[in-house]
């Protein structure tokens, strides 16, 4: 559990951000430089993001030294959980008598002192505050965002608003979003992941019951009933506080629910939404997945207890776009289609294949995975063979280590050889520009490709993309497989 002293972030004059590259600490870094601090920051490696915080006048030096506290003198040395608080760069600013806080202190000093919408679960959490953010957005109430994806329909993951509204997704996988009080909070589901932090799914629903607990006083939790483990997290709620509960799911039984739920063929589902009972409409997304329904109803729940209408957010939620790289087109290339995903899960790589056969039936759809650290791949690679076997043929990389050390005898051939036989056809990958290879030889005009995973994988839809496009070859017979 997380007990730190508040963070006096007006006293800062000069914040440092450590990692600043990162999805969460870019956006961070922007928050504040948008509330008028001086921001400077370093990272081992250059991202998208560095680029965007360059234009907006942030310096940031590549690597980390104790150095840079000398050149930046810093009232505030910010660092993710991704850094060891022994680093020496740490260490120095110790030395010198900088304040030290992790990301989420910042953040959440930034989130109590608003009206906080929290959003938190293991899957889903950066949809669902991506499309709450957009809501509150496109219906005047300038929120103050903070996303750890970015936005594809505001071009950015985090902002400064004007009003009191604050949308932030907030991450369990340190424990961290036990610091944050929310008016508002939203969880999606509840699954053992981060399995580093974790020993076993009751610490997971431990936490989460503690997050809960944390809501304002007066304030309410929105959550999918539908979901095993959230029911275990109200299971284990105190009763007699002053929060109201709001439930969506599946049906006409909950506050919010969904029924006629169809995808619609090219991409996007459509459903009708109940409130208590009550037909409020039909919602049309852009985006596929049954999963993205939920979504969509916590944020019906939500928008519906800041006074918004639901005919206002079913009209956005129809131009929503989602966030990047959650079911993003890549491109298209001889009659081969070209997606990427950072689930990184098994439950979400069963979602997101299952949202590809929805949105384009009876094409072959070919995974390249990336499995995510050695602690999940040796606690979860049957199951990631179970779901990859849903696709019609995978192609799996190198674990990507993240920030831990390898363990032996962990590596991707636990889930290659865990594939039921006969099914799912694996091959394992001892590169980039082996995957790009087998993907080239291996794809055929009809096939779907779908590249999925939270580490560098990024890039490699745009490579496969590439190798099509520089002219090879086709087989003249089409392999068009549904199941």
């Amino acid at each position: 559990m997380w007990h730190t002293s508040p963070i006096d972030i007006e006293a800062s004059k000069r914040i440092h951000l450590m990692g600043i590259g990162g999805a969460g600490m870019s956006g961070l870094a922007l928050l504040l430089k948008d509330m008028g601090l001086s921001v400077t920051g370093c990272d081992a490696a250059r991202t998208t993001y560095i680029k965007k915080l360059s234009q907006r006048g942030v310096e940031v030096l590549m690597g980390h030294d104790g150095e840079h506290l000398d050149r930046f003198s810093p009232d505030l040395l910010v660092y993710t959980s991704a850094i060891d608080d022994s680093h020496p760069e740490i260490q120095r600013a110790r030395e010198l008598g900088i304040r030290i806080a992790k990301r989420a202190e910042v953040l959440s000093a930034i989130f109590n002192h608003r009206r906080g919408i929290g959003v938190a679960g293991t899957h889903g959490k950066t949809t669902t505050s991506s499309m709450l953010a957009l809501v509150m957005e496109r219906c005047d109430m300038s929120p103050t965002v903070a996303i750890g994806g970015e936005l594809c329909d505001i071009g950015c993951n985090a902002k400064l608003g004007s009003g009191d509204v604050m949308v932030a997704e907030l991450d369990e996988s340190d424990g961290s979003f036990e610091l944050f009080s929310p008016q508002v909070a939203v969880v999606t589901n509840v699954d053992w992941d981060h399995v580093d932090h974790y020993a076993s799914v009751d610490q997971v629903t431990d936490a989460f019951v503690r997050f809960v607990g944390k809501i304002k006083d007066g304030g309410a939790l929105v959550i999918c009933a539908e979901d095993g483990g959230n029911q275990r997290v109200l299971n284990g709620i105190q009763s007699g506080g002053d929060v109201h509960v709001i439930r969506y799911g599946w049906g006409t039984s909950w506050d919010w629910g969904a029924v006629n739920v169809h995808p619609l063929k090219g991409g996007g589902i459509e459903a009708d939404v109940y409130r208590r009972g009550e037909l409020r409409g039909h919602i049309s997304l852009s985006v596929s997945g049954e999963h993205n329904v939920l979504n969509a109803l916590a944020t019906c729940a939500v928008a519906d207890l800041f006074g918004v209408s639901f005919e206002s957010v079913a009209k956005v939620l129809k131009s929503f776009r989602g966030a990047k790289r959650r079911l993003q087109r890549v491109g298209s290339a001889d009659g081969i289609d070209v997606l990427d995903d950072y689930g990184h899960h098994p439950r979400e790589i069963k979602a997101t294949i299952s949202a590809v056969r929805g949105a384009l039936p009876g094409r072959r759809i070919l995974v390249v995975f990336q499995p995510h650290r050695y602690t999940r791949t040796q606690a979860m690679y049957r199951d990631f063979a179970s779901v990859l076997a849903l696709a019609d043929r995978s192609f799996i990389l190198p674990i990507y280590p993240a920030d831990e050390e390898p363990i032996e005898g962990v590596s991707s051939d636990l889930i290659a050889g865990s594939f039921p036989d006969g099914v799912g056809d694996p091959v394992c990958c001892d590169s980039f520009e082996d995957a790009v290879e087998r993907v080239r030889e291996t794809c055929v005009p009809g096939d779907v490709v779908l590249t999925v995973g939270a580490g560098s994988i990024s890039c490699l839809g745009e490579r496969i993309l590439r190798s099509i496009e520089e002219g090879r070859k086709l087989p003249h017979e089409v392999a068009v497989v549904s199941k």
